[in-house]
């Protein structure tokens, strides 16, 4: 299956492009901090993964950095968490006991039966190389990891933790479809952006959203000005108090809508 019927299957789908998404993947990227957003970006990766798991939701790793949670109660419960994370403590590498401050920036990005845009196959790239990682009858010995570039965009996908070449291909067009929803919904929330008023947050990846300060044992939420205290709970995945504050901050915006 090459990636013109992929993409023609995509349109020639039924469902309703409406129904809520059967998955959600989470793209987390180190940002300012060097090796220290790296750490946070994982320990975020963590956190996630957990809370997934303490709601009953199946996980798994598509890449270092980026997790699949299969549930279509996910992107609901999860959206708000797009943005710009921020942490502030002093690393175990850190000598002089100095505090460094690290961002990494979460995307969540809903995995739906059916394209809402249309993608032009001559506008892929497609990549192979070996996954990696230990032990497996083909690792290290058969190209099976697949990396897709989007050309006019930039945005490149890479999936390596599916059994076949086929699987990753699949995998990463999913994701890279997301992607390019996501910035497309960006942009429109952009144009109208000076008469939206909802102070949740446009869920621009480059806006900052929460501080993790270790040293005062403090999660922020800067969107509804609130904290919460014992963050080693909250990086265990107990995110329920911060995650229902925004949906019933969004519930409250929503109903006052005109």
């Amino acid at each position: 299956m090459d990636y013109a019927d992929y993409l023609r299957g995509l349109k020639e789908k039924k469902e309703n492009p409406n129904t809520p998404p059967s998955s959600v993947v989470m793209e987390l990227r180190a940002a300012a901090g060097g090796d220290e957003a790296v750490i946070f970006a994982q320990d975020l990766k963590g956190m996630y993964q957990k809370y997934a798991e303490r709601c009953g939701w199946k996980t798994r790793t598509v890449d270092d950095l980026t997790l699949e949670i299969a549930s279509a109660d996910a992107y609901e419960v999860l959206r708000y968490e797009t943005g710009v994370h921020r942490v502030q403590r002093v690393p175990l590498t850190e000598k002089s006991g100095r505090i460094h401050t690290s961002t990494a920036s979460v995307a969540v990005l809903p995995i739906r039966a059916r394209s809402k845009i249309d993608i032009n196959s001559a506008d892929i790239e497609m990549e192979f190389s070996r996954s990696g990682g230990a032990g497996g009858q083909n690792v290290n010995k058969v190209e099976t990891a697949v990396r897709l570039i989007h050309t006019p965009t930039g945005i490149d996908v890479r999936s390596l933790n599916e059994r076949s070449q086929l699987a990753n291909r699949e995998k990463a067009m999913q994701i890279l479809v997301a992607k390019l929803e996501l910035l497309h919904e960006e942009e429109e929330q952009k144009k109208h952006a000076a008469a939206r008023k909802a102070q949740i947050g446009t869920g621009d990846r480059s806006e900052k959203i929460r501080t993790y300060n270790y040293l005062q044992d403090r999660v922020t939420d800067h969107r509804l000005k609130a904290s919460w205290h014992n963050l080693p709970k909250i990086m265990a995945g107990n995110l329920d108090d911060i995650i229902e504050a925004l949906r019933a901050r969004h519930r409250e915006e929503a109903s006052l809508a005109p």
